[in-house]
């Protein structure tokens, strides 16, 4: 893949809206700034900009990259013209494909999974790396496609902000002081095709790769899902509808000691996640191997066919990526 020296401005084009997703206000304003006033007046999600305006001027932006055209084909309760007044976008175009020729990367900013592929399509066909909001896929077939552009050596990445969560960081670096973990609990709100992802790459990297089971015993409202891990450690994952006030609630316990800890900073996890991804783009070396994305996305799929099956215990090994 072509690669962006560090001195060199990066152009990209912020795609896609759909119903109670944000992305595109938020994610627009950490490369460009905001109107503030526009934005705490008129933005219609008002946990952005009560994130956004805690944060100092000097550390709000991604340097030496701008989001320069936005395009919202979709359902989202917003227009492409307001997030460009908001977020300070300077060019607003009607079709996703007239970016292409204008910019060096497109963001996908929509978590419908199944809608990913033919919103990338164009873009990969056309050799411009492409940045996909969580999850990146809820189906097999897709997960094919994604992996055979991978393989292929297309630029394409994915990912939830909760794998840059701070409050989880110390996790990810050890749980000596636990022992051997045993049982591991996150939880999430709204429905698990879509949010089911945050609570797994939260987790994620803090027990590695090797999960090998999944069961849902849930409905599509209430989703609880019970999967294993070849270091002998059971998971509980529930994302449940309305239960807002337990996003991001991580419970580890282990052979020697216990800890909980709650996600709290959301400007935190989506920057350094779009900074994950600007690395990617001037260096050419992925922050996490695609792998790790196509076992999480097996496991998004599991918590879906099982809970359509009857609550019936599914194998990793039974969903293919290739």
């Amino acid at each position: 893949m072509k690669t962006f020296p560090n001195n060199q401005p990066i152009r990209l084009a912020m795609i896609g809206s759909t119903i109670g997703n944000g992305h595109p206000y938020s994610w627009s304003a950490m490369f460009n700034g905001y109107n503030r006033e526009l934005m705490t007046k008129e933005c219609p999600f008002a946990g952005i900009p009560a994130y956004l305006n805690k944060q100092p001027a000097d550390t709000l932006t991604i340097p030496n990259c701008q989001v320069t055209h936005i395009a919202c084909v979709g359902d989202g309760e917003f227009t492409a013209e307001h997030v460009a007044k908001c977020s300070l976008i300077p060019q607003v175009v009607k079709n996703p494909t007239d970016v292409i020729g204008q910019v060096d990367a497109v963001v996908i900013a929509t978590d419908i999974g199944h809608q990913h592929v033919e919103r990338a399509r164009p873009f990969v066909e056309a050799g411009l790396p492409v940045f996909v909001d969580k999850p990146l896929v809820d189906n097999e077939a897709d997960l094919k496609v994604f992996t055979k552009w991978v393989d292929e050596g297309r630029a394409i990445m994915s990912s939830s902000a909760m794998r840059y969560a701070k409050e989880f960081m110390p996790y990810r670096i050890s749980t000596h002081e636990l022992g051997e973990l045993r049982f591991a609990s996150i939880t999430t709100a709204k429905k698990w095709e879509t949010y089911s992802i945050h609570a797994l790459e939260s987790i994620y990297p803090i027990l590695g790769p090797g999960f090998l089971t999944a069961r849902n015993i849930g409905t599509k409202e209430r989703n609880i899902v019970h999967l294993t891990h070849r270091r002998g450690i059971d998971v509980i994952v529930v994302a449940s509808a309305d239960m807002y006030g337990g996003f991001g609630c991580l419970q580890l316990c282990g052979t020697v000691g216990k800890v909980q800890v709650s996600f709290s900073d959301t400007f935190y996890a989506f920057k350094t996640q779009l900074e994950g991804f600007i690395q990617y783009l001037r260096t050419g070396t992925r922050p996490f191997p695609f792998e790790e994305t196509a076992e999480l996305m097996k496991l998004v799929i599991a918590g879906i066919r099982s809970r359509d099956e009857g609550g019936r215990l599914i194998s990793l090994d039974e969903i293919r990526a290739r």
